[in-house]
């Protein structure tokens, strides 16, 4: 399966040939409408505009503001669908991984103790060495207390603490399986590179070679896709079991199964124990979703069946968002989250209270005193009653 997977990806030239081809034209750009208002004493000092779409495991629109054809790139939503490939080829038996490594491996963590210690003893277990890892540490680590601890005692921080290390390490141990070159994982023609992005291509039903690409800020290749197949994709991720025995991703069902699972067991892992959003929505509606944000401010949420508490019997769909500025103080983008799942029901009151910091993120003065609110205002459109 790896090598069959390694095979049919391409080459580089096919693929920047597939991404230059004249046959893709830019989507014409629309101008999203306001989800996000900043204000500050009533006064209104900036919005923030994206686009949103709930689709169920069909591709089918459940609920839309803005545009559901936005083009994305993906960056570290791609994380559970790269991940495949490992446990396609075999890594989980190979390698003896445990859930906890499979959620790291899914995650952009936080950078704390917890995330490297986790990414040190699988490489520690199976005998590899950590300098492999070609991350960087531009960043590293988003949590603001372990890097204050870090320049407190003069410690540098290393590669494990970057975000992207457990992603990182999906490809060393594809390479270490495959026997290839460790080194050179991250290039875009290497064996490793060519089977993640050919699990992504199955996820997505596309063919390797015609994968849109560009490169994450980790180096390693993120992907291009239309919003509502992002969403699409985190509807398949919430219940893989309805995936039809015709379909192409029903190979790959056990995989995503496991992953999901091994994320909604390890919330913290997937991202970190402060002010992450992923990590809290996950443990505030106890694992009825799978949360996944990426840079530029794009998340991904797969709900689970279910996770309407006003429905048991609730069906599972995916939710995608995206923030158009980027959102660099990520309250669009929390405010929005939270708000959007409140809509579509799978936040109630409860969990609209444990999540109060994130709906209406606040600021405050030296004194303590609320100074400013993020403050969601739209309303999802049920997809019906466009049609009708």
């Amino acid at each position: 399966m790896l090598g069959a997977m390694a095979a049919t990806s391409g080459t580089r030239a096919s693929r920047g040939t597939a991404a230059r081809s004249g046959t893709r034209h830019a989507p014409k750009w629309t101008v999203p409408p306001v989800l996000v208002r900043q204000e500050r004493n009533g006064i209104v000092e900036s919005v923030h505009r994206g686009d949103i779409v709930e689709v169920d495991g069909t591709g089918r629109m459940r609920h839309v503001i803005g545009d559901p054809d936005r083009m994305v790139t993906l960056r570290s939503t791609v994380k559970p669908f790269g991940l495949v490939a490992l446990l396609a080829a075999g890594g989980v038996a190979e390698f003896d991984l445990t859930t906890e490594e499979l959620a790291v491996m899914a995650a952009s963590h936080s950078g704390e103790d917890l995330h490297v210690r986790t990414v040190q003893a699988m490489y520690r277990r199976i005998g590899l060495a950590t300098s492999l890892l070609q991350t960087g540490t531009d960043g590293s680590p988003l949590d603001e207390l372990t890097a204050a601890r870090l320049a407190r005692d003069g410690e540098r921080p290393s590669v494990l603490r970057h975000m992207c290390s457990g992603q990182h390490s999906v490809f060393v141990l594809l390479a270490k399986l495959g026997g290839w070159p460790l080194e050179t994982y991250w290039e875009a023609d290497h064996p490793a590179s060519l089977a993640y992005g050919s699990a992504v291509a199955t996820m997505f039903g596309v063919r390797p070679d015609r994968l849109m690409t560009g490169v994450d800020g980790c180096g390693v290749q993120t992907y291009a896709f239309r919003l509502r197949d992002v969403a699409r994709a985190f509807a398949i991720l919430a219940d893989p079991t309805a995936i039809p025995a015709d379909d192409p991703r029903a190979a790959i069902g056990a995989a995503l199964l496991e992953i999901r699972d091994a994320m909604r067991a390890h919330p913290e892992l997937v991202a970190g124990t402060r002010d992450r959003l992923d990590t809290s929505l996950m443990k505030a509606l106890g694992g009825g979703v799978v949360s996944k944000s990426g840079v530029e401010a794009l998340r991904g949420i797969a709900i689970l069946p279910g996770a309407r508490g006003s429905s048991p019997d609730s069906p599972a769909s995916g939710m995608a968002i995206k923030i158009e500025d980027g959102d660099g103080h990520e309250r669009g983008t929390w405010s929005a989250t939270v708000e959007a799942l409140r809509q579509v029901g799978a936040v109630d009151d409860g969990a609209l209270r444990a999540l109060a910091r994130y709906h209406r993120p606040v600021y405050t003065d030296p004194h303590g005193r609320t100074i400013a609110q993020a403050v969601a205002e739209f309303e999802l459109a049920p997809v019906g009653e466009l049609v009708d």
